[in-house]
């Protein structure tokens, strides 16, 4: 006859692991949108959801040759849009790699991205996005994330503690010896 031990021994144990599932889960809400970069023929356009409206202004969005490596060298231009989402374009672009910088409006910087302009009209995108280090970790590709509110985090967290404390117990059941 084997001795079992029960997996959940008490109500804090799982309380504890309720608690850790709802921190995890809670983790990326710190997660920041970022920007997202395209080209089309010699036009650069830069997406972000990341500004807030300050004094009638969304924010700047710069575009650096390679040469320049200051945010006041490139070619600036305001970003426009709604509290969704921002955006700007620069038109006649020669062929090259350049780096698009967005500074929001309150100074705090969305997100840099390097981009390939070839001057044909394929889009041509490169994977060197550099998330904005005040905004957090940017997953995704541009909108590919979305910032969840505390309620979404906190249905989500009861959800994995339930699970959690449901494989213990199938477990332990489980390791029981059948009885006749």
């Amino acid at each position: 006859m084997r001795n079992t031990q029960p997996l959940f021994r008490s109500a804090p144990v799982a309380a504890v692991a309720a608690a850790l599932a709802c921190g995890l889960a809670a983790g990326p809400a710190a997660a920041g949108p970022g920007i997202s970069v395209s080209t089309s023929g010699k036009t650069v356009s830069v997406t972000t959801s990341a500004c807030t409206l300050v004094d009638g202004s969304w924010g700047t969005a710069s575009l650096l040759t390679s040469s320049q490596t200051n945010f006041t060298q490139g070619r600036q231009v305001a970003l426009t849009g709604t509290t969704v989402s921002q955006s700007a374009a620069w038109q006649s672009v020669n062929p090259g790699t350049y780096t698009v910088i967005v500074v929001c409006a309150n100074n705090i910087t969305a997100g840099s991205q390097s981009v390939i302009v070839s001057g044909s009209s394929t889009p041509t995108i490169s994977a060197t996005a550099k998330p904005a280090p005040s905004r957090g970790v940017m997953g995704g590709v541009g909108g590919g994330t979305k910032d969840y509110g505390p309620l979404t985090f906190a249905v989500g967290g009861s959800l994995v503690a339930l699970a959690m404390i449901a494989t213990g117990w199938v477990l332990r059941r489980r390791s029981k010896p059948y009885r006749l």
